[in-house]
This record gives structure tokens, sequence and C-alpha cells, in this order.
């Protein structure tokens, strides 16, 4: 766990980022929305953060049987 001062200082930081944002024109935004897209799915496509698309097949453990 983090400690309070840890999270307090995340928050200062987020909130100077969120503060520094607002003073950014509309070009700059779409920028800066541009690259956090480039970005997420650019580290989506190297790791897998969803959840897997087909389930690998179980084994046969008893070949012989007919289904």
């Amino acid at each position: 766990m983090p400690s309070d001062e840890e999270i307090r200082r995340v928050r200062r930081l987020i909130n100077r980022i969120k503060a520094d944002v607002d003073e950014l024109d509309n070009d700059e935004r779409a920028q800066i929305e541009q690259a956090v897209t480039t970005i997420r799915r650019a580290r989506n496509s190297v790791v897998n953060l969803g959840i897997p698309r087909l389930r690998q097949p179980l084994p046969d453990i008893r070949p012989d049987r007919s289904a």
C-alpha cells in the first residue's frame, strides 16, 4: 500500500497536469489526445490487457472414446 504522502504527491501531480491541460488551446489538446490514443493502441497490441478471445481446447484425456 502506498503511504498517505505518496498518495498526496500523486494527487498534486494529477491536479497540476489537469491545470496545465486546461491552459492549452484546442489544437494542442487534440495533439495530446491523438498521442494518448496512439500510445494506448501500441501498448494494447504489445500487452494484452483484455480478456482472451478464445480459450484453448481442453486436452482429450480419452482419445479412444467416441463422442
